[in-house]
């Protein structure tokens, strides 16, 4: 029996595959018991501090597998950056870490004029965190960021 589909967005992911959109599906999981115990709140805050470097190598294997080998096409792109958001944030999910996760991706053709971007976030930097990966080959760049909030029981 397969897992259950977890429910961002308005978008059910299931194992790495994207269902079509779905107006009747919640927007977020269902709450569950409000209160954590103090086992469960103990350990959240052992494993408080978001690992760049485990996000960074995540990240970087999902674009190596989506755009590894290929050349920049228009056509390709809307694809192409979907299934790295939708990648990367199934594999951070799996980490099973107390985090809500925001994944961006932008890929444009390589040109001698350059790729700038910039992001800034108000939040608890002792817990929440952040990783930018920058991928390139001869014909596109690609940042992906990465945001991650911690989940405080």
């Amino acid at each position: 029996m397969g897992a259950a589909p977890k429910h961002v967005w308005g978008r059910s992911l299931l194992e790495g595959q994207c269902a079509a959109a779905d107006l009747h599906q919640p927007i977020a999981p269902p709450r569950r018991r409000l209160r954590a115990t103090m086992e469960e709140y103990h350990r959240h805050c052992d494993e408080v501090g978001f690992n760049v470097d485990e996000a960074h190598n995540i990240v970087k294997e999902c674009i190596d597998g989506v755009l590894g080998g290929e050349d920049y096409n228009q056509n390709n792109i809307n694809q192409w950056t979907a299934s790295i958001v939708e990648q990367s944030l199934t594999h951070l999910v799996k980490l099973g870490k107390a985090y809500k996760y925001i994944v961006t991706c932008a890929v444009v053709q390589r040109s001698a004029y350059g790729f700038h971007t910039a992001s800034s976030c108000f939040w608890d930097t002792t817990s929440d965190g952040t990783c930018t990966v920058r991928w390139e080959n001869r014909t596109m760049n690609c940042i992906v960021n990465v945001f991650a909030i911690a989940i405080v029981l």
